[in-house]
């Protein structure tokens, strides 16, 4: 979503002298037009809270059968049903097995408010049935029918690790076969949910992601791989060697723009720098440009940068010996005229304990430069 400031706004008289505050005023106005968009971008980003189906890779109301070497990466468990068959050759790796216990009944009471949740959040766009050739940013996407990929679908963060995407699907999920869904953007699967009214289908040696939240059954057919998490409200689980890894989220932050136009860590501005030593800063341009600029990450025990442009990974950067500035230049001249987002995703060294931070600035794509561009930073 774009803002446009209309420089009538700037408080000039017709016909009359430029009041001294007018661009000041101008400029606190884009500044909080970006504001809103960022925070129209971000009404659909958080993630649905799923409390103790957090743990769990694979959650069945009835049965989980299993055919197969299959591979469970995170806890396994059933309630109120009480049959777990096909483990072995079924294996069950950093979790446990939870059968008709407290843990999996509270699981499933947790799993149904999660349910409800994904299911009552109001829709960003109505989707096809058929997801195939997609490319999708963060938001709910609801579908009154049943959902289907037969082919590749993808999700861009646009540079925002945290952004949530929630599929509402008011029947079944049908995954075919070789179908896969790819994470770009600095996408996570942890952010990715699948609200089932009905049951959940993937097919064989597809690569699917995110968390199903099914209100029936769920089926993993022959050599289908899961970044994230089958969970069936009343029925059942059915796998054949197959490949589930409960996903965890990187320790990431993002945060919205600053008050001036360029956004992320400037310096005196919380969080630019920490105890530890390490620090982030970025500097670009805030205003109109029309030539060639670079943006720069400037720091401390920094390890790697990787720099997106409107959410497109462009660079990654990992450091040498004494390196603090990081760079990546952009050509405005390829993108159309308006607002664009630059972002940079910085990781820092193991010894700093320092989180990684995801930077972010915006400028306009003008069609002639009225001056030097301002830098921020």
């Amino acid at each position: 979503m774009a803002y446009l400031v209309n420089r009538s706004l700037d408080g000039q008289p017709a016909g009359g002298r430029r009041p001294q505050h007018g661009s000041a005023a101008a400029g606190l106005l884009c500044a909080a037009l970006l504001v809103m968009a960022w925070l129209a971008s971000s009404a659909h980003a958080a993630s649905v809270p799923l409390g103790g189906a957090d743990n769990f890779a694979v959650l069945a109301g009835s049965t989980i059968t299993n055919t197969g070497p299959s591979v469970i990466s995170g806890d396994l468990g059933v309630s109120p049903g009480t049959a777990l068959a096909g483990f072995p050759p079924g294996t069950v790796n950093a979790g446990t097995v939870h059968a008709t216990d407290a843990v999996a009944a509270q699981a499933q009471r947790d799993l149904t408010t999660a349910y409800n949740d994904a299911a009552g959040r109001s829709s960003t766009a109505t989707i096809s049935a058929d997801l195939a050739g997609s490319t999708l940013t963060p938001g709910v996407y609801t579908s009154a029918s049943s959902l289907g990929l037969s082919g590749a679908l993808t999700l861009d963060a646009r540079g925002d690790p945290n952004a949530a995407f929630v599929f509402q699907a008011g029947s079944m999920l049908t995954v075919a076969s070789a179908s896969r869904v790819v994470l770009i953007g600095g996408a996570q699967a942890c952010n990715v949910f699948w609200q089932v009214a009905s049951s959940a289908s993937i097919g064989s040696n597809s690569t699917f992601a995110g968390t199903v939240l099914a209100l029936t059954s769920i089926s993993l057919t022959t050599g289908a791989t899961l970044n994230g998490r089958a969970l069936a409200r009343n029925g059942a689980v059915t796998l054949d060697t197959n490949t589930i890894t409960k996903p965890a989220c990187a320790t990431q932050s993002s945060t919205p723009p600053s008050s001036a136009p360029a956004a992320g860590d400037t310096p005196g501005t919380p969080g630019s720098d920490d105890s530890t030593g390490s620090s982030a800063r970025l500097r670009g341009p805030s205003g109109c440009v029309a030539s060639p600029f670079r943006v720069r990450v400037i720091g401390r025990q920094i390890t790697r940068v990787t720099f997106f442009v409107d959410g497109e990974r462009r660079r990654t950067l990992k450091t040498k010996a004494g390196q603090t500035v990081f760079s990546l230049r952009v050509n405005p001249l390829r993108q159309s005229l308006g607002r664009h987002r630059i972002s940079a995703t910085v990781n820092f060294s193991a010894d700093s304990q320092a989180k990684a931070r995801t930077l972010r600035l915006i400028y306009q794509r003008c069609s002639k430069t009225t001056g030097r561009p301002r830098f921020t930073g």
